[in-house]
């Protein structure tokens, strides 16, 4: 004891040096004065959980560039992050919180801003609130995993890359570095992998969508079966006219304020870690955050007037926001999708959904088991393709179309397809440039929702435009 306490104290003392001088060199931290630069940028506090130390984070794509995938762009861009340019060295999606490491984690825009471009070479369009139809989020945890596990992550290469990546660390940062937080960075990574063991028993999820609630199976000690609860994001515009609707895929919750904490837990927060201030904030911003409009000039203002009589016979009782059934389930018997996430979600975890947050003001309460599908408003709902619950139909055309639906597309490229209305998925480029999804996996089934199918086809064509407004 006489030995090791000095040395303790010592650590203790050289990790306190390490991140006053790392916090005090970056001015990049929780908080941002713009709400929108907030929402991209800022922290929920989700480092708790899901966080890596600023300087190792910056240095895994080099690396590791081996264990990136085979997509567009450099470095996290390989995954999905959207990088705006200089402004924060760092992707829209993840956030900075100094102290314990300095570490960089995930917050609200990492599932909820989107890309888009009008054609093959076009600027690309970054768009807020929109799904996040780029990133994989297993990916990036797989991304990790794999380079923890490598023999890369503790050689002479890690610490050279972390020096040329913080060049003015000094002589602390780097003995700590080298002693502690290499180590214990790849010890944190490692124990979050055996957590997510349940990754290998299901299929990809692959870009622009997450499996929810089997994460919440492991983190509140609930037996681990094999369904497949993965699902598309969803957008996040007009939370204030969602307030009190039925929400999530299957309907198990109505309170916005208990979707958004849930939302951050998954991200890698604790009920201790949130940033409740932060949050309401986004929050407060989401309650009338409006969609973009479709381009006008690309509409058929006849047709479109045509389609909005159909929609108001065919649609607008579950889907428009005056609607009777909006926010209401849809049993799984009459709508016939995909049941799987349905039944991922089992009365177990709605109960043990209800303990978090206990001793709490904001514990939930509001959790329940459902047997079938929300109804949802369909507001942006040109952003939000592909189409169903999981994704699995990859544009509005196909959609009205049945015959049409693939049983193979691409996702994740994001040139937009006017007249199919989603978003380019076939072509050699989409090939070349997305994630190939396969219909036949389990989870991945495109049946179900039939509802105006049977319309005569210059009806449905008169709807699809229309829906284009919405």
């Amino acid at each position: 004891m006489r030995v090791r306490q000095p040395i303790a104290v010592l650590a203790a003392l050289l990790v306190g040096a390490v991140c006053l001088r790392a916090s005090a060199a970056d001015t990049d931290g929780p908080s941002f004065p713009g709400i929108v630069d907030h929402f991209k940028y800022g922290s929920i506090g989700a480092e708790e959980g899901t966080g890596v130390p600023v300087r190792i984070w910056r240095v895994l794509p080099e690396v590791c560039a081996g264990f990136l995938p085979a997509r567009p762009g450099v470095g996290y861009e390989r995954l999905g992050f959207i990088q705006e340019g200089a402004g924060h060295g760092r992707p829209v999606g993840t956030s900075f919180r100094p102290g314990r490491g300095d570490r960089v984690g995930l917050n609200c825009a990492t599932c909820h801003v989107g890309t888009l471009r009008d054609a093959p070479g076009a600027a690309r369009q970054v768009v807020v609130g929109m799904p996040a139809n780029q990133m994989d989020l297993q990916g990036y945890a797989r991304f990790l995993t794999a380079c923890a596990r490598s023999p890369a992550f503790e050689t002479s290469a890690m610490m050279a890359a972390i020096r040329r990546g913080t060049p003015d660390g000094g002589v602390f940062t780097r003995l700590v570095d080298r002693l502690f937080l290499v180590r214990a960075t790849r010890k944190g990574i490692l124990d979050r992998a055996r957590e997510n063991a349940w990754f290998d028993v299901r299929p990809p999820q692959g870009p622009g969508r997450v499996d929810t609630f089997n994460p919440y199976k492991r983190l509140l000690a609930l037996p681990m079966d094999d369904v497949v609860g993965t699902v598309d994001l969803p957008s996040l515009w007009n939370q204030r006219r969602r307030q009190g609707l039925w929400l999530h895929w299957d309907g198990n919750n109505d309170r916005v304020e208990e979707r958004n904490k849930s939302a951050a837990i998954g991200a890698g927060a604790t009920p201790k870690s949130l940033d409740l201030a932060s949050m309401q904030r986004i929050a407060d911003w989401a309650l009338d955050l409006a969609p973009p409009a479709y381009p006008t000039a690309r509409i058929d203002a006849g047709r479109a007037a045509a389609g909005a009589r159909v929609y108001a016979e065919a649609c607008a009782r579950c889907h428009a926001f005056d609607g009777a059934q909006v926010g209401q389930v849809t049993t799984i018997a009459e709508v016939g999708s995909d049941r799987e996430r349905l039944d991922s979600f089992t009365p177990a975890l709605a109960v043990a959904m209800n303990t978090i947050g206990r001793g709490r003001p904001w514990q939930f309460t509001r959790f329940r088991k459902t047997d079938g599908y929300a109804n949802m408003p369909l507001d942006g709902l040109w952003l939000r393709a592909p189409y169903l619950h999981n994704g699995s139909v990859p544009d509005l055309r196909a959609l009205l179309f049945p015959e049409e639906r693939p049983t193979t597309f691409y996702r994740a490229y994001d040139v937009y397809d006017w007249d199919r209305v989603g978003f380019v998925s076939n072509s050699a480029d989409a090939a070349r440039d997305g994630v190939r999804f396969d219909t036949a996996l389990r989870g991945n089934g495109n049946a179900g929702h039939r509802y105006g199918t049977d319309l005569p086809a210059p009806e449905k064509l008169a709807l699809l435009e229309y829906l284009k407004t919405l």
